[in-house]
């Protein structure tokens, strides 16, 4: 078996905010245009006209992956400043409401719209998407099988949605819970082979129900346009650094599952049912309690879980040049992610006699100002 190129591809969504209000507020077409003129292909608009998207080229690894993202991070600020607008990298905004939002007029969305109505006016979200390149198309369908387990550890590890319209969800990612009214959602199903797949896909395509596989939105699916698997159960992370730790801990982790077929091994299959329930914790709790490791059926800290991955894929990452962005995992596990962060600083606004308004505000200025950080 010829080993994947392992290359890796980073999409961003990010929300606008006014400079002033904090709130969200639609990209001008003249940014839209200014972005373009620098970034090319690499940025477009997305559903909400308060959304922008970014994608890095294709990358050979890590290093040449932050790059490329602190260059589109840059430039989008600097764009957006010149409107008096600045880019959050936040998977839900603190406190602004999605139905006063405005639609992107394109082709696209216009059908969304009409296929999904309300659940997807309500899709006030935004993610981040991980492609590492594997070439071989029934070596990504077995990937994809194996890695479905992990899913929920990188969720875990991602977490930055706690609030929706100015409410405290309780959640740690209200971001999935507003994603999984979408058809077609949720991990994806075992298929033994490339062909299956297809086949499977192609049944609904002829039924007219869906044009195409960019409609299936699994946490992790084929990519439909490139020859990648690409990684979507992610909230974005606010901070570069974390981004990168989790695009690391993704294409060590293909590299890693690639090796195991290459010795005729494979990570062990589980229960789809059961790992939708690692999925729920980890949506709810973040990196903050414990998931099932389901090996040997026990409640295990997402610390634990955390080191356990590192071990797995830290020769790997090693091989790939990565290794410390890996490792960074662990700081994330401890510490929380920004779910925590967002909730702390909300909290000890309140404390300090902030209204609520005020303190969700300072939520807004935190994330801010972690999108620049390391630019």
């Amino acid at each position: 078996m010829t080993e994947p190129s392992f290359s890796i591809g980073i999409e961003e969504e990010y929300l606008l905010v006014d400079l002033e209000t904090l709130s969200l507020a639609p990209a001008p077409d003249a940014l839209m245009a200014a972005c373009k003129a620098e970034l090319d292909r690499q940025v477009s608009p997305e559903f909400l006209q308060c959304q922008i998207e970014v994608g890095t080229v294709v990358c050979a690894d890590i290093a040449e992956a932050r790059t490329d993202l602190a260059h589109l991070r840059r430039t989008i600020k600097a764009a957006a400043a010149e409107h008096g607008l600045a880019p959050l990298a936040v998977s839900t905004h603190p406190f602004s409401k999605w139905d006063d939002q405005a639609f992107t007029d394109r082709k696209r969305y216009r059908e969304l719209e009409d296929d999904l109505e309300h659940v997807a006016r309500r899709m006030l979200i935004c993610g981040m998407h991980v492609h590492v390149g594997i070439e071989d198309e029934d070596l990504r369908i077995d990937l994809m099988n194996q890695a479905s387990y992990f899913m929920p550890h990188l969720l875990a590890l991602s977490t930055s949605s706690p609030f929706w319209e100015g409410n405290d969800t309780g959640l740690s990612s209200y971001r999935l819970s507003v994603f999984d009214n979408m058809p077609r959602t949720g991990l994806p199903p075992r298929f033994h082979s490339f062909a299956e797949y297809r086949r499977t896909v192609e049944t609904i395509i002829r039924t007219g129900d869906i044009e195409d596989a960019t409609k299936i939105w699994w946490d992790l699916r084929p990519s439909d346009t490139y020859p990648t698997l690409e990684t979507r159960i992610c909230d974005i992370s606010p901070r570069m650094e974390d981004a990168l730790t989790l695009a690391a801990l993704i294409q060590s982790l293909m590299r890693a599952l690639s090796d195991l077929r290459r010795s005729n091994r494979q990570w062990r299959s589980y229960d789809r049912f059961l790992m939708e329930e690692n999925r729920w914790r980890a949506q709810r709790y973040g990196s903050t309690d414990s998931l099932i490791d389901l090996g040997i059926e026990t409640l295990v800290p997402v610390t634990e879980l955390v080191e356990e991955l590192i071990e797995f894929v830290e020769p790997h990452a090693d091989v790939l040049g990565c290794l410390a962005e890996v490792e960074n995992a662990r700081t994330i596990a401890q510490a929380g992610t920004s779910a925590d962060r967002q909730r702390f600083v909300h909290e000890a606004a309140v404390k300090a006699g902030a209204s609520d308004a005020e303190a969700l505000k300072a939520v807004v200025e935190m994330l801010l100002a972690e999108f620049s950080e390391g630019l």
